[in-house]
């Protein structure tokens, strides 16, 4: 269960329309998972700074069970992750930065329970 936050200080009006459900799509490719377990959240117009610079930027962070827990894997992601955003975003790959955070079963509650049981 794959949760998929982008924060940006792009303006609202700068982050394309249905970016939230095109990295949807897109992080279930990518980290292999179906699309119905993947939450996204899209963050813009923040205040950020990212190595000293306030110019624009994005942070994605991405926590998931059980694919995000490997250099190895990460850094595939990685490249995937970034040939999306800069596309979507129009960033330079220097004005981006991923968080690869693996999460627990037992640390995700749904259904009144954690997924360790579901």
């Amino acid at each position: 269960m794959p949760f998929v936050e982008l924060d940006t200080n792009l303006p609202a009006g700068h982050v394309p329309a249905g970016l939230e459900k095109r990295l949807s799509g897109a992080t279930a490719a990518i980290l292999g998972k179906p699309e119905d377990r993947v939450n996204v959240t899209v963050r813009p117009g923040l205040a950020m700074v990212m190595s000293g610079s306030a110019e624009p930027c994005a942070q994605l962070l991405v926590y998931s069970i059980g694919v995000v827990g490997t250099a190895e894997e990460n850094r595939g992601h990685s490249a995937r992750f970034f040939e999306f955003l800069t596309k979507e975003l129009k960033l330079g790959q220097d004005r981006i930065l991923i968080r690869f955070l693996p999460v627990e079963p037992w640390q995700i509650g749904k259904k009144g329970s954690v997924m360790t049981f579901l």
